[in-house]
């Protein structure tokens, strides 16, 4: 059985709930970072159960950078009002507007993205590629790698977390959804810059 401090530890650290940290603390027997370990996996879980529930309610966040010559707007869905005007919903909505002002995604997830503009960048990867000269094995392979960081680098889900690039946003809005128990859904996002 978990001591009462490690969970009080673990909840300040995660903001689950102290039921949910304390099972996870049994699991680990004590350790809190394995219990970190267990609940990312037991929120993963949740996430997958919720991402068929409908999403109708939400809110528009905006970020505006200090210079006033970037601002983001962002619309961000969830099941219902309550935790919409939650704080730790808005709590996301402010991140991941950070997120899109700082890395420029282009699409919300690599689904999104048009076959034209894959196909753009292909060409422009074969160009490159041949003048590497190298077999066409060789820059098949450099071409598909390439294409592949570019699905990840221009959309928002795919890219690593701009406050610890080992977690990508996806994995954020994950966390929270196993943290408020319901699905969150990134609608879209608009970048205005000078």
């Amino acid at each position: 059985m978990a001591d009462i401090e490690s969970v009080k530890k673990l909840r300040e650290q995660t903001g689950i709930s102290l039921a949910d940290c304390r099972k996870a603390l049994d699991e680990a027997n004590g350790d809190i970072e394995k219990a970190k370990e267990c609940l990312i996996k037991r929120g993963q879980a949740v996430a997958e159960k919720k991402a068929d529930r409908e999403a109708g309610s939400g809110i528009i966040d905006c970020y505006v950078h200090s210079n006033k010559r970037l601002g983001v707007m962002l619309q961000l869905a969830c099941e219902t009002d309550f935790v919409a005007r939650s704080e730790d919903f808005q709590n996301l909505a402010h991140e991941i507007c950070l997120q899109i002002a700082s890395m420029k995604p282009l699409y919300v997830r690599e689904e999104e993205v048009p076959e034209a503009d894959m196909e753009k960048q292909r060409q422009i990867f074969e160009m490159q590629a041949k003048e590497l000269n190298k077999p066409k094995e060789i820059t098949d392979g450099i071409i598909k790698g390439k294409l592949e960081k570019f699905k990840k680098e221009s959309c928002l889900l795919s890219q690593p977390w701009i406050k610890n690039d080992k977690r990508i946003m996806k994995d954020i809005i994950t966390d929270y959804i196993a943290k408020i128990g319901e699905n969150v859904v990134v609608k879209k996002f608009t970048i205005y810059e000078f």
